[in-house]
């Protein structure tokens, strides 16, 4: 670009993007799920003694998933997306030699118990 050019200025927005009513539902929405990822909730029995807890929130025990992965060094190294499971992971993982990445939160939906 050269200097004599110049780029249009972006002026304030005409009016809300949304209408008032529209904006907090999508607000109240976005709040709600966020809510449901951090919920505790009863585990299986594998994920259980996985975890060391008869209880999780998927948040928590994916955090605990990706520190044990990273401790034991079972990413792929030339494709980090992949991780290899070794006989603790797959116990949670349905037998899977390996896994991507994100599979991890499909793979763990079994391993919730719902409540509600």
């Amino acid at each position: 670009m050269s200097s004599s050019t110049t780029r249009p200025k972006l002026g304030p927005q005409e009016g809300p993007l949304l209408p008032q009513s529209q904006h907090h539902r999508l607000q109240n929405h976005l709040w709600l799920d966020h809510r449901a990822f951090s919920k505790v909730a009863p585990v299986s029995p594998a994920l259980r003694k996985f975890l060391g807890a008869p209880e999780s929130s998927r948040t928590d025990a994916v955090k605990k998933i990706w520190e044990y992965i990273k401790l034991h060094n079972l990413q792929n190294p030339a494709d980090k997306r992949e991780i290899y499971c070794d006989e603790k992971l797959k116990t949670i993982f349905n037998g899977k030699d390996k896994v991507g990445f994100l599979e991890i939160g499909k793979l763990l939906s079994a391993h919730f118990v719902k409540t509600d």
